[in-house]
Formats: C-alpha cells, sequence, structure tokens
C-alpha cells in the first residue's frame, strides 16, 4: 500500500499540534473543566441576568463572576484563615498542657472497652517523662505531615478557585458562540445521537452538581444552627467544614462527633447527647431526604460512585476535585448507560422476534 508523502506529512503536523497543545493546556485542564461545569450548572441564572442587564454579554459576565467570588471564593479564604488560626490555637493549648502535664486520666476512660489497660498507660506516662517525650516525637512527623498537607490542599484550593472563577468569566461571555460551537460539532460527529447525548451530559452534569452542592449546603445550615444552639465555639467554621466534608459519605459525623466530644470533655453531658441525637437525627438525616428532592430528574448517582469520586478527584485535581470527580464519574457513568440502553432494546427485539 502506497502512502502519499504529503499525507503522512499534514497527518504528523496535525498530531504534534494536538499534542502540543494538550501539554500546553494540562496544567489547567482542572480549573478548565470545572469552569465548565459550574458555568453549566448557573447558566439558567446567568441567561436572566444577561436579558436583565439589556443582553450585555461583558457585563452580565462581570456580575455573575463578583457573585461566584462571593458565593465561592470568599466562603474558602474565611475557612482557610480561620482554620490557620484554630491550629495555631490548638498548638499553643497543646503546648501549654504539656508544660503542666498530661494529669490524671479521666474517670470514664477505664469504663470504656480495653479503657482500663488504656488508663494504666496513661498513668505510666505520666510517671515516666522520656517515655511522654518518645510518643510525642513518634507522632510527631506523621501529624506534621498531615498538617502541611492540609494547609497546602486549602491553598491550592483557593488558587484553583481563583483561576476556575477567571476562566468562567469568558465562558459566561463567550457561551453562546461555545454553545453553538458544540452544537455543530456534536451533529457533525454523531448526528441526532450526539445532540442527545451532549443534552444529556448538561441534564447530569446539572442535576449532580445541584444535588452534592446543594444537600452540602443543606447538611452545612442544620449543622450550624446545631452548633450555636448546643454552645459549641467555632459554630460557622464546624458548619463550612460540614459543606466540605458532607461531600463524603462518612463525613459529617467527624464534626458533629468531635462536638459532641468537646461538649463532654466539658462536662456538657445534657448538650453532648444532645449533639449526638440532633447529629443522627437531623444533620446526617437531611441526605436522605434532600438529595433525592434534587436529583429526583436525573439518574442516582450510587453512593460509591460519590466516595470514589471524591476522594480520586482529590488526588488527581487537589481541592476542587471534591465538585469535579464525582460530576466526572456521574457523567461518565449516566453516558455509559445510554450507551448500553440501544443495545438492550435491540437484543429484546431479536428475542421476542425469535
Amino acid at each position: 500500500m502506497t502512502h502519499d508523502p504529503k499525507q503522512l506529512a499534514q497527518i504528523s503536523l496535525i498530531t504534534l499540534l494536538i499534542l502540543g497543545c494538550l501539554l500546553v493546556i494540562y496544567p489547567f485542564l482542572a480549573a478548565v473543566l470545572f469552569a465548565a461545569v459550574v458555568c453549566v450548572t448557573t447558566w439558567p441564572a446567568y441567561a436572566r441576568l444577561h436579558r436583565g442587564l439589556g443582553k450585555r454579554d461583558t457585563l452580565a459576565a462581570l456580575v455573575m463572576t463578583l457573585i461566584l467570588i462571593v458565593g465561592m471564593l470568599a466562603p474558602t479564604i474565611l475557612l482557610t484563615a480561620s482554620l490557620g488560626n484554630s491550629l495555631h490555637g490548638l498548638v499553643e493549648q497543646f503546648g501549654s498542657r504539656l508544660a503542666i502535664g498530661l494529669g490524671a486520666p479521666p474517670a470514664w476512660l477505664a469504663k470504656l472497652p480495653a479503657g482500663q489497660q488504656m488508663a494504666d498507660y496513661w498513668q505510666q506516662l505520666i510517671s515516666d517523662r522520656e517515655a511522654l517525650m518518645q510518643l510525642l516525637q513518634r507522632a510527631y512527623e506523621p501529624a506534621r505531615r498531615a498538617l502541611l498537607a492540609s494547609i497546602s490542599l486549602a491553598g491550592q484550593g483557593i488558587l484553583q478557585l481563583a483561576l476556575v472563577i477567571f476562566i468562567g468569566f469568558f465562558f459566561y461571555r463567550d457561551g453562546l458562540a461555545l454553545i453553538n460551537l458544540l452544537k455543530n460539532a456534536a451533529q457533525r460527529l454523531g448526528g441526532a445521537l450526539g445532540l442527545e447525548m451532549l443534552c444529556l451530559s448538561r441534564a447530569t452534569v446539572t442535576g449532580v452538581m445541584v444535588g452534592i452542592v446543594g444537600t452540602a449546603l443543606a447538611q452545612a445550615l442544620v449543622a450550624l444552627i446545631g452548633f450555636a444552639i448546643a454552645g459549641v465555639p467555632g459554630a460557622l467554621l464546624l458548619g463550612m467544614a460540614t459543606f466540605f466534608l458532607s461531600m463524603i459519605p462518612v463525613g459529617p459525623p467527624l464534626i458533629w462527633g468531635g462536638a459532641a466530644f468537646w461538649l463532654y470533655s466539658q462536662g456538657e453531658t445534657g448538650w453532648a447527647i444532645f449533639m449526638v441525637i440532633y447529629g443522627v437525627l437531623v444533620i446526617s438525616s437531611v441526605d436522605n431526604f434532600v438529595k433525592p428532592i434534587l436529583i429526583s430528574r436525573t439518574a442516582s448517582l450510587p453512593i460509591l460512585l460519590i466516595a470514589l469520586g471524591v476522594f480520586g478527584g482529590i488526588l488527581a485535581f487537589g481541592f476542587i476535585g471534591i465538585f469535579l470527580g464525582p460530576t466526572l464519574l456521574a457523567l461518565a457513568h449516566t453516558l455509559f448507560l445510554r450507551w448500553l440502553r440501544p443495545q438492550e432494546l435491540l437484543t429484546e427485539g431479536n428475542a421476542a422476534g425469535g
């Protein structure tokens, strides 16, 4: 088979061009994808704003960008600053506690399963300061790495969100042209099926983002109310932490459980019991009522897919992977099921005809 050298050169040039573009865009790929997800989800609100401002593209995009800054970037900066202050206070409190000694183990410790052994070990550490220092040295390095990773993730999240909002401005401003471009590309590649898949992608992205973020917001709000009622310090910070950790199925109990333990350690047994009951019946139960309502018109997202999307998204994309990971997996899951549907219908039809 004879190959035209000119055609081979053209294919090689196009291949190199595509690879070069991928290398250039790769560092910003996560931000571009998440900006697209955010813009697709908020496009109905932008469309109403666009009409209200006389269909002035730049002005509407600028106003929408400012709304995203207030709604996404500012709370993240506040959470990061509060987290830094809390960690600083925790370090100071730990240092002062270490200076005066551990003190006697609490009476309730011995009542726990294997609690007597822990209480005896506690007493041993009190009498042997060298053993205590060795224990602290073994725990120091993992704690330091975890702390640095948390600070790095928070800082990275602020920079990524800022980049997402910056890219989002151009997606909003040139959105109509981009939509027409996508429709033409989908129609040329897949015809009517391509357009259907494009509409299905938009519905899935919107449904998942509204379901995940809406549920997280509802859990954060009811958690904030509960923390304020129980008198837990830093209720706003804990509520914001609940918002982010609610993406993980076991996330909220880590927050309200820690708050209940703190109340119990302060001698507030009644409020600690209230916090546990409120956490189980209200905070953690919101997910069962709000999420089905929010995503009732889209395919239900399996819990395993959400968990894998959150953890895998963080590892792959950093902070914004909390939102981007589940959305991408849900989109792939929905499109895969839609792709299988014609095959299933064809198989059923052949079976019926046979």
